[in-house]
């Protein structure tokens, strides 16, 4: 099946107000910036996303938290972005932070259709007892809190219950994708783009390499093509837009 839209207009045309995402990228490293334009781009608003974090410098999820398309974010990292904390504490966006490694597994069993498991991160916090702010009233106050979560015992120790995570739609970056949907990523940008790829009922992948198939070697595929609806190709220039967050340059010692 030759799973290549045109454009990324057309590959989310079919997004509506209200869709849940779940997006691809750890910093700003394999962040599917195309497809987030062109979601930006058909207006919708009231937007679920689930991310590591919510875009930063502008880019990545940051163009439609601007917007104020955002109403929730289910997350790891806030980071620097300013713009977040702000809507935050403001009352005006919803959060739920949980651990960085209980999102990845939250997303990969969403997309093995596994609906919860256990695990100890978290066990003895908020992140289990509860009481964590959602949601501030604007005044610094909280008016939604976590809820409590179920804690078992396994062999003497505690684990708390967490849900798997299904979304609407995935956008996700890769450095390669065949026509059927197969893809390759690169590097970092290969720690979350599977998992979230995986939770999407539609996931939308752009890929700086279109090949065809065959002619991607089996044992270097990070993510079959079954998890994959819709391919994007990036132009040249698309593919090479690629922001670098934090320069970092070791000093010139200087000689006497």
């Amino acid at each position: 099946m030759d799973k290549v839209v045109a454009t990324a207009a057309q590959a989310v045309a079919d997004v509506r107000d209200g869709a849940s995402f779940a997006v691809g990228g750890f910093g700003l490293s394999g962040v599917p910036n195309t497809l987030i334009q062109a979601v930006y781009d058909t207006g919708v608003s009231g937007l679920s996303v689930v991310s590591n974090n919510c875009g930063a410098m502008e880019s990545g999820l940051a163009v439609l938290l601007s917007a104020g398309r955002i109403t929730r974010v289910t997350g790891s990292y806030i980071g620097g972005n300013k713009e977040f904390a702000r809507q935050y504490l403001g009352g005006e966006l919803e959060l739920e932070l949980i651990p960085q490694g209980t999102l990845a597994e939250r997303l990969r069993a969403g997309g093995c259709g596994i609906p919860a498991f256990f695990t100890p991160a978290g066990v003895g916090t908020q992140v289990a007892d509860g009481g964590l702010p959602w949601r501030y009233d604007g005044n610094g106050g909280v008016a939604l809190a976590s809820p409590p979560k179920e804690v078992r015992e396994f062999d003497g120790a505690e684990y708390v219950l967490e849900r798997g995570i299904v979304t609407d739609f995935a956008l996700v970056r890769a450095a390669k994708g065949d026509r059927h949907g197969n893809l390759v990523f690169n590097k970092s940008a290969q720690n979350f783009n599977p998992l979230a790829a995986m939770a999407g009922r539609i996931t939308v992948a752009e890929v700086e390499e279109l090949v065809e198939p065959g002619e991607l070697d089996p044992d270097q595929i990070h993510l079959p093509g079954i998890f994959v609806q819709r391919v994007v190709a990036l132009t040249p220039e698309q593919a090479a837009d690629k922001k670098i967050e934090k320069v970092t340059v070791t000093a010139r010692e200087v000689s006497a």
